[in-house]
């Protein structure tokens, strides 16, 4: 039998990339570049938590207002093409033909499709909705599980290079820690993130792990040089 495989829930998996891939590497930046200015693993935590409770905050605000923003402008285009069924129906019917033109369709076909779509105006706009604007209904709650899954995934990712802080009192012995695991983590995130979204895995991976050390490292010689160590 043949089974198709497709890739589903994909504004999820995009949230929790969202969230996971700025989880990682900020708190990530931020603890290194402390750890150049300080050697008190306490410090580290207190900002770093910190940064991650602002952070989620802030990105999870960011995924509900985009998620928001979407909702109305489906709004608005469905109102606007509710309107146009109503005024100028027979040009929408000549918008219909022309997606089906495109289709190779023949043009006697065009037009009975045309005529028989134009019998359910919510079926009618539907299609309009789809195929002429390319615009999905986004889901129910759809900015809120957003926000939700961002913010969660920030928090998620941002304790990974955090955690080795909460054990060692010595940040500069700490940090040797945190970028193995981080380092570890974002190469495994970026593998899967490649994988799921049908990228060059092995490419994705380092490339999401050398994002993340670049950032570490520019932070942890920011810190070094201002404070003059």
């Amino acid at each position: 039998m043949h089974h198709e495989k497709h890739l589903k829930s994909s504004d999820t998996i995009r949230d929790i990339v969202i969230g996971m891939s700025d989880g990682l590497t900020v708190p990530f930046a931020l603890a290194a570049g402390l750890s150049g200015a300080v050697n008190a693993s306490g410090i580290v935590v207190t900002a770093g938590l910190a940064e991650i409770v602002a952070g989620s905050i802030a990105m999870g605000l960011g995924g509900y207002l985009a998620g928001k923003t979407e909702m109305d402008h489906y709004r608005s285009e469905l109102k606007r093409e509710y309107d146009e069924v109503e005024r100028v129906p027979d040009q929408e019917k000549k918008e219909v033909m022309a997606i089906f033109a495109g289709f190779g369709l023949s043009g006697e076909l065009q037009v009975q499709i045309a005529d028989e779509m134009s019998k359910d105006k919510d079926k009618w706009v539907d299609f309009m909705m789809r195929y002429e604007l390319g615009l999905e209904e986004p889901g129910t709650n759809a900015a809120t599980k957003s926000a939700i899954t961002i913010g969660l995934s920030y928090v998620a990712g941002g304790i990974i290079p955090l955690s080795p802080y909460f054990m060692i009192s010595a940040a500069s012995r700490a940090l040797q820690y945190s970028c193995v695991i981080a380092l570890i983590c974002l190469f495994v995130f970026g593998y899967f993130k490649s994988k799921v979204t049908g990228q060059p895995v092995w490419r994705g991976a380092v490339k999401v792990a050398f994002t993340g050390a670049m950032a570490a490292g520019a932070a942890f010689v920011m810190a070094r040089l201002i404070g003059g160590h």
